[in-house]
Order: structure tokens, then C-alpha cells, then sequence
């Protein structure tokens, strides 16, 4: 990963916003337990020292309304939830005739309440962007939800100056993952007010370990974004061996020696 992966704003900071901090999902490894607080439930005690998380298994399969409802009255009032859609919306239909499933997941995402914060489409590797299939999909999602949006689109027809244009057009954000897939895409795209990184770990993904050198160099660049973005998430997702969490833990002690940046995760 670059480490001019994020798209800043020049040197001035803004206090009001914050930085969305996290893990994709709250599973707690034992070697990083005893940097959280004692609660009822993994997800309570992930909260004790990350306010925001990435729900990566509504990819796979749904969950019932009073389930997220659960899993927000499990958190404080600012805790700041990223939901990924179902894969027969993205892999599986392919954005095509996508809307009553997407309904049907929209109703269940619900009991989020405001906890919900952003809404993450990530695309199959083969589906090549088709301007009239990505366009009615885009105008669709928005005529029902009009918050903060991140696509990790990942056929290289998708990162040229003319998607992204249209990606702004719909403020969806382009994520910047990591490993990089095409050059392109080592810098968020789309909508500037919403930057989102996912960092799978790297050179093995989702199970090595990020070097303190290289968050050491992301941490005041993810300072900027914040400073001059809406929305700004960043979250680890080399949970394969638990490195998610001690990688989040570190870059936010880093984080917390980067002036005017407010970050997402306790102190």
C-alpha cells in the first residue's frame, strides 16, 4: 500500500469530524483481550475501545431486523456501523433487476437505527462497468438511502476519471483496498466527502501483519482525509489470524499523536 494511499485536503483540520476507526467484525483474539473492557457480548466489549465496525457477514447471509437492532442497543449512541450488501445483490445478480433484494435487506438493516453510517457494494472481480446497468442501479439505491456510500469495485474498467465522475455524481466513494489491484486505484475516487479504506493485509490478505513503518506513514495522511472529508473510514480486515484488531489498536495510538485528527476509537 502507497503510503500516499489517501487523498488529503491540505494542512487545515476540522475538530467536528471523526475518523471511523475499526475492524471488519468485533471477534475478539485473545491476544489483544486484555485491551478491552469486560462486557456482556464480544460486540459490547469491542465497543469499549472502537466505535465504529464494518458487518461483513450480511455478505453471506441475512439477519433479522431485531438482530441489528440488538447489535446497535449493544453499543453507544456514537458508535458508527458500515453494512455490507448481500452477495445476490452484487455477485450474484450483479446490480441487474437488484432492487427487491436489496428491499428486502434495506428493511432489515433497519434496526440499525442511526447507528447506520455508511453502506459498502463491493463488486466481483469480473463484472466490468456498464454505464446504463451501474447508472440505474445508482439512481435506485439513492431514490431509498441518501447517506454515505462506499463501492470497492475491482475489474480495472472501472478506475478511469469518467466512472469516477459518475461515482461522484451519485456521492458514492471509491475504496481504496489493499493489496492495490491496478494502479489506479491507490488513491480513493468518487465522491470526495466519503473516503474508505479496506486493508486485507498485505503480502498474504487477510492474514498478515501491517508493518508499524507503514502506519506510521498512514496515520497523518489519514488525518488529512478526515480533516477533509464527511465520512472517513478505515478498517482492517486481516482477521485471519486476529491481526484486525492489534493493527487498529496501534494505528489509532498513532493517530492520537496526530494533531487536529479526532479519531473514531476510544482513548
Amino acid at each position: 500500500m502507497s503510503a500516499h494511499a489517501t487523498r488529503g485536503a491540505g494542512p487545515a483540520a476540522s475538530r467536528g469530524r471523526r475518523l471511523h476507526l475499526g475492524c471488519a467484525g468485533w471477534n475478539m483474539p485473545p491476544a489483544f483481550a486484555s485491551a478491552f473492557d469486560a462486557g456482556p457480548s464480544h460486540l459490547a466489549r469491542y465497543a469499549s475501545r472502537f466505535h465504529a465496525v464494518e458487518i461483513n457477514s450480511s455478505f453471506y447471509r441475512s439477519h433479522r431486523w431485531q438482530t441489528y437492532e440488538r447489535w446497535a442497543g449493544s453499543t453507544p449512541p456514537d458508535f458508527a456501523f458500515s453494512v455490507k450488501l448481500p452477495q445476490a445483490i452484487t455477485h450474484e445478480l450483479r446490480l441487474v433487476r437488484a432492487m427487491p433484494a436489496f428491499d428486502v435487506f434495506w428493511d432489515q438493516v433497519q434496526g440499525l437505527g442511526e447507528r447506520l453510517r455508511c453502506l459498502l457494494v463491493q463488486l466481483p472481480p469480473s463484472l466490468a462497468f456498464d454505464s446504463r446497468v451501474a447508472g440505474r442501479f445508482g439512481a435506485a439505491l439513492r431514490r431509498r438511502y441518501a447517506g454515505p456510500v462506499a463501492i470497492e469495485p475491482r475489474h480495472v474498467s472501472w478506475f478511469t476519471p469518467e466512472v469516477d465522475a459518475l461515482l461522484a455524481s451519485w456521492r458514492f466513494g471509491r475504496v481504496l483496498a489493499d493489496p492495490v489491484r491496478h494502479e489506479a486505484g491507490t488513491a480513493p475516487g468518487g465522491w470526495p466527502q466519503t473516503v474508505y479504506l479496506r486493508l486485507h493485509g498485505s503480502p498474504r490478505m487477510y492474514w498478515s501483519r501491517y508493518e508499524d513503518s507503514l502506519l506510521s506513514l498512514l496515520a497523518p495522511r489519514l488525518a488529512a482525509a478526515a480533516a477533509g472529508a464527511e465520512h472517513c473510514w478505515c478498517i482492517f480486515d486481516n482477521s485471519a489470524a486476529g491481526e484486525s484488531a492489534g493493527d487498529a489498536l496501534r494505528l489509532n495510538a498513532m493517530l492520537a499523536g496526530v494533531q487536529g485528527v479526532e479519531s473514531e476509537a476510544a482513548a
